[in-house]
C-alpha cells in the first residue's frame, strides 16, 4: 500500500510542476538556511577526543592576581608558568603529561635548493604524541631525556615531510629549524583535529603544528612563546633565565589519569604543590586548581557561543516561517484535490486512507526539499569559508551525518506541515461530488 501511496503522490507531483516547485523550495530555503547555522555548529563543538574524555584532563593553576580573579568562565588562567610546569613533570602519578606551548621558525634542508619557510612549531614534552593518540608513519619520538636537557631532534609532520623529503623515510636525516640543524626521529601521519582541542589559545580551528621538538630546548635556544602570553605581576626581568622564573602564564598542561584512585592521587598532589609554593609566597589566592576533560575544556572555552547559538535558533524560525507557507500551498493543492478524494472515499476507501496517501505526498515533498537543502547547505557553507578566508575550512563542510539530517529535518518539517491539510481533504464528504462527477 506505501508503495501505491508513493506512486500516487508522484502522479499529483507531476500534475501541478509549479505548486510543487514552490512547495519543494519553500521546504528547501527553510532546511538549507537551518542545516547552514546548524552543522557549523556541531562541526565546531565536535570534540576530537571523545575516546579518551574520561581520561584526559587540562590542568589549571590558580596563580593569579590575589585582588582579582582572572577574566574568564573558569577564574583561572588557561595555561601555567614555565616554572611550575617543570616541577609537575617530575610527578610519577599521571600514566602522561604533557607540558607545551606554540613556537615557529623557518625550516629548510641544507643538500636541497628548496627557500627555508616559516613552519609552526610546538614545544612539547615526549608524552604529547601518546596522550593525544598521534600516529607516526615512520620512527617514533625522542626520549624521556629531551623533557629536560637540550637534545636536538625533531618531529615532522606528514606535510612537512613531503614538502622537505616528498614523503619517504626521512628518519635519521637532518633539517635546519631557526637556524639549528635537528635530526629527524619521526614522521606522524595527517593529523589536523577541529577543533583543536589540545590548543584552544591560538586558534580554535587553525592548523596544527608542522613540526614538534623537545621541552629541553628552552635554555639552549632562549625560546619565546608564539602565542598568548598573559602575566598580572610587574617584574623587572632582564634575562632570559628571569623570563623562564616568572609570573608568566603561557604553558599548556595536559595530563591522563586513567581512573578515580590517580585522579584523587593527583587532586592531593596538586593540593600538596599549591600548599608549598604558598609557603614561597606564590599562588596569593585561595587554593584553587583545575581539572577539566575535553568536552568540558570546550565548553569552558566557548568554542560555541552565546552568539552561535542565538544563531541557531534565529535559523529554525526561519524554517518555521517557511513551513508556514508551505502549509498554506499544501492546503491550496490538496483542496483542489477535493473531488477525487470525494470519489475515493464513496469507492470504499477510508478517511484514514486519504490521510495517509496524501501525508505520504507531504513526505515525498519534504524528501525533495531536504536534497535541494544539502545543495543549498553546501553552498552557503562555501559562502563562508570563502569569507572566513582559510579560518573556517575544516569546520564549514558537511559530512554525511549532517546530511542525513539535513534529509530528515526536510521530511519531518514537511509531515508537520501537511498534517493539517491531510486531515481537511480526508474530511471530505463523498456526496457533494457524487453529484457534481
Amino acid at each position: 500500500m506505501f508503495g501505491y501511496y508513493i506512486s500516487l503522490a508522484l502522479r499529483s507531483l507531476r500534475g501541478t510542476p509549479i505548486l510543487s516547485a514552490l512547495m519543494v523550495a519553500a521546504i528547501a530555503v527553510g532546511v538549507g538556511a537551518s542545516m547552514t547555522t546548524l552543522t557549523l555548529n556541531y562541526m565546531m563543538s565536535r570534540n576530537a577526543l571523545a575516546d579518551k574524555d574520561d581520561v584526559l584532563y587540562a590542568l589549571q593553576l590558580d596563580s593569579w592576581d590575589p585582588h582579582e580573579a582572572r577574566n574568564n568562565p573558569s577564574e583561572m588562567p588557561w595555561q601555567i608558568t614555565y616554572k611550575d610546569a617543570t616541577s609537575l613533570l617530575r610527578s610519577d602519578i599521571p600514566t602522561h603529561q604533557v607540558a607545551m606551548h606554540r613556537w615557529g621558525g623557518p625550516v629548510n634542508r641544507d643538500d636541497s635548493e628548496m627557500r627555508p619557510y616559516t613552519a609552526e612549531a610546538r614545544v612539547t614534552s615526549r608524552d604529547f604524541f601518546t596522550l593525544f593518540d598521534v600516529p607516526f608513519t615512520y620512527g617514533g619520538t625522542w626520549s624521556s631525556e629531551a623533557d629536560n636537557n637540550p637534545v636536538y631532534q625533531i618531529v615532522l609532520s606528514q606535510e612537512t615531510n613531503e614538502k622537505l623529503f616528498n614523503g619517504e623515510n626521512s628518519v635519521g636525516r637532518t633539517v635546519n629549524f631557526n637556524g639549528t640543524p635537528f635530526r629527524v626521529v619521526g614522521v606522524i601521519e595527517h593529523w589536523q583535529p577541529s577543533p583543536k582541542v589540545h590548543d584552544l589559545n591560538n586558534g580554535d580551528f587553525l592548523e596544527s603544528a608542522e613540526v614538534f621538538i623537545p621541552f629541553g630546548l628552552h635554555r639552549s635556544l632562549e625560546i619565546y612563546p608564539w602565542g598568548n602570553t598573559n602575566g598580572w605581576l610587574t617584574e623587572d626581568i632582564d634575562s632570559y633565565e628571569g623570563y623562564l622564573g616568572s609570573e608568566y602564564v603561557w604553558v599548556q598542561y595536559w595530563v591522563q589519569l586513567d581512573s578515580k584512585e590517580q585522579l584523587e592521587r593527583y587532586r592531593d598532589y596538586l593540593t600538596g604543590f599549591i600548599r608549598e609554593q604558598k609557603q614561597q609566597g606564590r599562588f596569593p589566592r585561595p587554593l584553587k586548581f583545575g581539572l577539566s576533560k575535553p568536552s568540558e575544556w570546550l565548553v569552558l572555552n566557548e568554542v560555541v557561543d552565546d552568539d552561535a547559538r542565538m544563531l541557531n535558533w534565529l535559523s529554525l524560525s526561519f524554517l518555521l516561517v517557511c513551513l508556514v507557507n508551505a502549509v498554506a500551498l499544501l492546503l491550496a493543492k490538496f483542496l483542489r484535490k477535493a473531488p477525487e478524494a470525494g470519489v475515493r472515499r464513496a469507492l470504499g476507501a477510508s478517511r484514514k486512507a486519504v490521510f495517509s496517501q496524501h501525508l505520504v505526498e507531504s513526505g515525498c515533498i519534504g524528501l525533495a526539499g531536504g536534497l535541494a537543502g544539502i545543495l543549498l547547505t553546501m553552498a552557503g557553507l562555501t559562502l563562508i569559508r570563502h569569507l572566513a578566508m582559510g579560518y573556517m575550512d575544516r569546520v564549514a563542510s558537511m559530512d554525511w551525518l549532517m546530511m542525513l539530517s539535513a534529509i530528515g529535518l526536510a521530511i519531518l518539517s514537511s509531515l508537520l506541515a501537511g498534517l493539517y491539510p491531510a486531515w481537511r481533504i480526508s474530511r471530505t464528504n463523498p456526496s457533494i461530488y457524487l453529484k457534481t462527477q
